[in-house]
């Protein structure tokens, strides 16, 4: 018999999820901006414009898990 996985809830905070939808909303309408206070260019890639909205929640203090060490 195999062994029972734990469930572990949720991992991302529904704050972090509307941070998320948020940040994927302005690089729809092309106003997502990379880089400290919006001077990068504008932000293409849907991976990066995710990323964002984590980082944006995760000052927000919402649960978001830690960064991967690169």
């Amino acid at each position: 018999m195999p062994a029972k996985k734990k469930s572990r809830g949720r991992r991302y905070s529904k704050g972090a999820g509307k941070s998320v939808a948020s940040a994927m909303r302005r690089k729809k309408h092309g106003t997502l901006r990379s880089g400290r206070s919006g001077k990068g260019g504008k932000v293409k890639s849907r991976k990066q414009a995710i990323a964002i909205g984590l980082s944006e929640a995760r000052k927000k203090g919402a649960k978001v898990p830690r960064k991967k060490a690169a």
